[in-house]
């Protein structure tokens, strides 16, 4: 796991930064590699990493690398589990270590674009042609790991976080993304290839481009949209299918133990995390090291029953106690990590226990993706009950809605809001919007110049199979989504943080086939979420362990923005010079934050947003574009 960044100027282009400008980009991937830092430099382009050193320990894991016949040079992120098998896919060489970044370059030179097929990780690399002159570059299949770009008519520059791109293009402008900030506002995240600049982009997921005589071009090399239910699998005994899913998972799992370093596990007591450190265990030599964040308060605690599935598997547990408020603590690291606003305050505990884990141990893995893969989160079980409504002519279900919006309960209200959407991946939308029906907050001209999250949402549907439910549906949306652009990027920059490397074995390609083939009957039945991949949990834990109501990894926002962070929160809020600098209106600004201090409703969520996306503009110094 390392830092990666670049540099190549159009021909005839006088900049090029000098070693100590790029040390001062560097510096801010620091913590992302802080094992090792190498510079390679031509006329025309510049190659820095920073090390995490997880495989090949010696001079031999050095980057940025050169391939043996020295036409390409790499500088890569990540790690790619199978490369030891691709060894022996490729021609006889002299290896002159055990890296994946040798094999990698190896299959680039062998394979060309096609190696991407044959890669088992999570990445982001970039690989420079110095006969071709042409820089070749990709993305991991699901978005593990982070890809940021400029370019313009004078320069490329990539980095694997974007405070670097501005130290290493000194001319870039820091004017913010209209569209970014709509989508934020309204989800809470960038979605890819939306940065919150106008001048950085991200690399999607399972994409590379190809950057050639000043012109980039991008396309995509995989995709999950597309693929089908299996009908034929309603007809399967659910023995047969959980031994499929026990043999694809554990083969995952197993992979992705290689390391030449400690590794463990975060657990937090749920099926997917215990399932990952079951399988680990089962795998594994000795006992594997787990962590765990505890609190005091038990509305947020989960440490009892991450430590009774602790001592099932029979673990290294290691566990840290806090007060809820104690997280505010990591408000700093927070700020300097995170280089766009962030919404999600699960951030908060993400960092603690990442803190906890590399106090022992170099790599985790962690159980991201179970709940996008195998129907886990709420809001697929809401749009599945409410799908059948949208056969029904508008003006029937919006009397519905309108009978249901009379209730005096808010989430009723809520419900009525979907049912008036147009569609049920709108719905879909909507369930998933952190603003809900509080609209507003951006200025009516920055509205109609930018487009929202149910635009992108149908614009992306229209690749998924017309037979999906609308749950299926919102599963592949959230997994497109949400999961690249808010929980891994949560995982990457807090782990990152404290120089951990976070691994995701439900993320594998190959698990991410198999749950898009598995029919929606055998992730969600009668109520029950997540029911396969329940079922083989049950198969290494006991039952009462595992079959409990699902419980949020957050802090309790509500509560610090009525208490500890309200007097901050008023202050930003009556900032009229903050505003000044965005398309908001300050006036709705403040109706958001009486209306949450009042107690009549708890909007924390779109708040939290609005106060991080506030600070951000607080803290960052003014640069003319």
């Amino acid at each position: 796991m390392c830092g990666i960044l670049g540099l190549v100027k159009k021909a005839g282009y006088g900049y090029c930064p000098d070693v100590d400008a790029l040390r001062v980009a560097a510096n801010y991937l620091r913590r992302r590699g802080p094992d090792d830092f190498g510079i390679w430099t031509a006329h025309d382009i510049v190659l820095v990493h920073r090390r995490l050193a997880v495989l090949e320990l010696t001079e031999a894991g050095h980057q940025p690398m050169e391939s043996v016949c020295g036409r390409f040079v790499i500088v890569f992120n990540g790690e790619v589990y199978n490369h030891l098998k691709l060894r022996e896919q490729l021609p006889e060489q002299q290896w002159r270590g055990h890296s994946d970044t040798e094999t990698i370059l190896a299959a680039y030179r062998h394979w060309g674009v096609e190696c991407l097929h044959r890669f088992q990780g999570m990445f982001a690399f970039a690989i420079w042609d110095t006969i071709e002159r042409r820089l070749f570059a990709a993305r991991d299949r699901m978005g593990v790991k982070p890809f940021y770009y400029h370019h313009d008519s004078n320069v490329f520059a990539f980095a694997s976080r974007p405070r670097a791109l501005f130290s290493l293009v000194s001319s870039l402008s820091d004017e913010l993304s209209p569209d970014g900030l709509r989508y934020y506002l309204q989800c809470g995240y960038f979605p890819a290839e939306r940065s919150v600049y106008a001048s950085v982009r991200k690399l999607p997921p399972a994409h590379y481009m190809v950057v050639h005589e000043g012109q980039v071009t991008i396309r995509r090399y995989w995709g999950f949209q597309d693929i089908m239910p299996e009908k034929s699998w309603q007809h399967c005994t659910e023995e047969g299918l959980v031994d499929e899913l026990d043999e694809v998972l554990s083969n995952s799992v197993r992979s992705r133990m290689i390391s030449d370093v400690p590794l463990g596990a975060f657990l937090s007591g749920g099926i997917d995390s215990s399932l990952v450190v079951a399988m680990m265990a089962r795998h594994g030599s000795g006992p594997i090291k787990t962590f765990t964040i505890g609190f005091e308060e038990p509305e947020y605690d989960e440490s009892a029953q991450a430590r009774m599935v602790a001592e099932h598997l029979g673990t290294e547990h290691h566990s840290e106690r806090l007060r809820i408020d104690d997280l505010l603590e990591l408000m700093p690291v927070f700020t300097e990590e995170f280089d766009e606003p962030f919404f999600d305050h699960s951030a908060f505990p993400m960092l603690a226990v990442s803190r906890l884990a590399r106090q022992h141990v170099t790599v985790a893995l962690s159980g991201d993706g179970g709940d996008e893969l195998f129907g886990g989160y709420h809001y697929y079980q809401i749009v599945d009950a409410l799908q059948p409504f949208f056969r029904l002519p508008r003006r029937v279900r919006h009397a519905i809605a309108g009978v249901i919006g009379v209730l005096p309960r808010h989430r009723a209200k809520l419900l009525a809001g979907a049912l008036r959407e147009p569609s049920s991946d709108a719905a879909f939308a909507f369930s998933r919007s952190i603003s809900k029906d509080f609209d507003g907050l951006l200025l009516p001209e920055a509205n109609r110049s930018a487009t929202d999250i149910r635009t992108l949402f149908a614009k992306a549907a229209e690749a998924f199979p017309c037979e999906l439910s609308a749950a299926e549906r919102g599963m592949r949306l959230d997994a497109m989504f949400t999961l690249p652009d808010d929980y891994l990027q949560k995982v990457d920059v807090a782990s990152m943080a404290f120089s951990l490397e976070a691994r995701e074995p439900m993320l594998d390609h190959a698990v991410v086939e198999w749950a898009m083939r598995l029919p929606v009957s055998w992730k969600l039945r009668q109520g029950t979420s997540k029911y396969l991949l329940r079922k083989l949990a049950r198969r290494y834990i006991p039952a009462h362990l595992i079959d409990r109501p699902k419980q949020g990894f957050g802090a309790p926002i509500d509560r610090w923005l009525r208490g500890p962070l309200s007097a901050w929160a008023r202050d930003l809020l009556h900032e009229s010079s903050l505003f000044e600098k965005l398309p908001l209106s300050q006036q709705r600004a403040l109706e958001l934050f009486n209306t949450h201090q009042s107690g009549a409703r708890n909007v924390s969520s779109l708040l939290w947003a609005l106060l991080m996306l506030l600070n951000f503009v607080a803290a960052r110094p003014h640069r003319e574009g």
